[in-house]
């Protein structure tokens, strides 16, 4: 049979599997205002420092944390300056996130925003759910061909679909006072594009 004219499917397959989340991402920022740009740098320093300890308490659930950014700069008031100090926190321990995250909050002039649910990076389940839709695409692309009497012969091509293979990160607000929180399950995805080869349709 020429090639060129090989009768060919093209299918697509999906997949998609729940998982709890390995991870738990949150920001803590420290601020302060004051009229003398030392005694600004000062005070965010030590509540800054007050949050670290509040972290080093809870080093073993700690999978990371990062300072991501310090900014000092004049107020909207005149002789005014403003400064804060952002922290990034990552957990894989989240038997006491919510009196971590209660802890912080509490501290003065501190905000905390998240927790941001995750998987860890180079989990299989991304590998299996890719697997799964590839299996979906060729039981479709098989029941195409009997449909009209053929077989599958041989794959020319598979490509992932834009849509597929990430995680979604999903956020649970922190507005509840007692922070009692509910890990949301991840959702892992995966949508391929698979072409096929067939043999002959025996069309009668």
């Amino acid at each position: 049979m020429d090639p060129g004219r090989a009768p060919l499917v093209v299918v697509h397959g999906e997949a998609h599997r729940e998982i709890p989340p390995e991870l738990a991402a949150f920001s803590v920022g420290v601020s302060a205002t004051d009229r003398d740009k030392g005694a600004l740098i000062t005070r965010i320093t030590e509540r800054a420092s007050a949050v670290s300890a509040i972290l080093d308490d809870h080093a073993g659930a700690i999978e990371r944390r990062e300072t991501t950014g310090v900014q000092v700069h004049p107020g909207r008031k005149k002789h005014e300056y403003f400064g804060n100090i952002e922290t990034s926190v990552v957990v894989h321990d989240f038997s006491d996130l919510g009196v971590l995250l209660a802890a912080l909050a509490g501290l003065d002039l501190t905000s905390v925003s998240g927790p941001w649910w995750q998987l860890k990076p180079g989990n299989r389940a991304g590998s299996d759910v890719r697997k799964k839709a590839v299996e979906d695409a060729l039981d479709r692309a098989r029941d195409y061909a009997a449909a009209v009497g053929a077989t599958l012969e041989r794959i020319v091509e598979i490509a992932d679909e834009e849509s597929g293979g990430m995680h979604r990160m999903m956020r649970a607000d922190i507005a509840d006072p007692a922070f009692d929180l509910t890990p949301q399950v991840q959702t892992v995805s995966a949508r391929v594009r698979l072409k096929v080869v067939i043999t002959d349709p025996v069309i009668s």
